[in-house]
Formats: C-alpha cells, sequence, structure tokens
C-alpha cells in the first residue's frame, strides 16, 4: 500500500482536519514536528513516509477565496504535492501552474452544472457519510459509483475517495464506497484510516493506496 501523507492548509498554516468540519480546525499540534508551518509540515510527514508525494487540501481556496500560490510554490520545492484548490475553471488552474503544481485534485464538492474541465485531473470522489457532496444536483446525495461516468469522462488515472464525516475520527476508512469504485480506477482512499490493519483492509478492498494525516502525526502508522 502506497501512503501519501496530507496536509489542510488554511490561512497559511497547516490546521487538524476533523469530520470536515472545517470552521472548526485548529492549528495542528504535532509531536512530530514543532509548530504549524506548512513548509515544515509538509517536509517531516515526507521524510517519514519516505515519499515526495504529498495531499494539499488549500481549504481557503476550496471556500472560494484564491489559491495560496506563495505557499503552494513552497511546498512544491520539496515534494511533488497533488493540490485540490478547486480548479474548476481556467484561471484557478492558472494559479496552480504558476506555483510550479503538477496535478491539480479537483473534487466533486467543487463541481456544479455544466462545470468545463479540461486540464488532467485526479478527481476526488468527495463523501460525507458514505453520500456524494457535490454542488451538482445530478451527483449529490447520490451513491459513491455515481461518480464514475465522471471519472471516465475525466480521463482520469487516479481516483482520490474521500469521506469527510470520517476525517480525522479514528473511525476507519471507507470501504465500501472503494471496493464500489475500484472497479473502474485506481483508487486512493482518506478519511478514519487508523492504522496497519485498516491499510490491509484497504488491500483488500481494492485502494492502490491510502491518504493519511492523523494517524501519522499519533504514531499509530509507522511506513
Amino acid at each position: 500500500m502506497r501512503i501519501v501523507p496530507v496536509i489542510d492548509i488554511k490561512g497559511g498554516i497547516v490546521v487538524h482536519a476533523r469530520r470536515g468540519q472545517r470552521a472548526e480546525y485548529a492549528p495542528l499540534n504535532s509531536p512530530l514536528v514543532e509548530g504549524c508551518d506548512p513548509v515544515a509540515v509538509a517536509r517531516v510527514l515526507c521524510g517519514v513516509c519516505r515519499t515526495r508525494t504529498l495531499y494539499v487540501a488549500d481549504l481557503d481556496a476550496l471556500a472560494g477565496e484564491p489559491a495560496d500560490e506563495s505557499t503552494l510554490r513552497a511546498l512544491c520545492a520539496i515534494a511533488e504535492p497533488w493540490v485540490d484548490a478547486g480548479a474548476t475553471t481556467t484561471e484557478r488552474a492558472a494559479a496552480l501552474h504558476r506555483a510550479g503544481v503538477a496535478r491539480y485534485v479537483v473534487g466533486t464538492e467543487s463541481i456544479g452544472p455544466g462545470t468545463e474541465i479540461t486540464q488532467p485531473v485526479v478527481l476526488s470522489v468527495d463523501l460525507r457519510d458514505g453520500r456524494l457532496i457535490s454542488r451538482d444536483p445530478a451527483l449529490a446525495g447520490r451513491e459513491p459509483d455515481a461518480a464514475v461516468p465522471l471519472a471516465r469522462a475525466l480521463k482520469v488515472r487516479e481516483l482520490l475517495v474521500i469521506d469527510l464525516a470520517r476525517v480525522g475520527s479514528r473511525s476507519g476508512p471507507p470501504l465500501e464506497a472503494v471496493a464500489e469504485l475500484a472497479r473502474a480506477v485506481s483508487i486512493y482512499a482518506g478519511g478514519g484510516v487508523r492504522d496497519d490493519s485498516d491499510l490491509r483492509a484497504l488491500e483488500a478492498a481494492g485502494a492502490a493506496g491510502a491518504l493519511v494525516a492523523t494517524a501519522l502525526h499519533e504514531g499509530r502508522i509507522t511506513p
């Protein structure tokens, strides 16, 4: 199983994500690193996981604000980040390109009716309690496999499955959604991954890798 460390950025710092309640996210407090500077946290997590791949959620951009280009540029200097910053328009995609981002993540939560995505992306199937989150009523509230036609239309190579209700909750990963979607494309799953037994369960369900944050900071997964 490939482990991809995760950082969530809000207001220029790394915050601790819990159950998708973004207004309540507090600055990261981790025994692995002092402070919550994105570059310092990214360097430590990539070192722990022996990887240069990093998943980055720019929470302010996902809420409609401009992408944090300066922070993303600094992260691109030390890692090869997959960045979710709501790049559903040419202008937003250009901002990530200026920062040096090579892999854009676009989540179903950012996709509305008529959204046209022209650049290659990693599609994130965003869930809450197992149901799709989307601005598109054709997707919102449906089962995860309703996103398969979208994945095929975008010709994605990797699909992320993230259940926001499980993030930082120690409740276990979204195994059922992974099993449903793994038949269509390579899957990386996030939200609730607790320990090595969850990694084995995800692998058995067909996942190629896992997005992990809390379990790394708490030492429950040591790659």
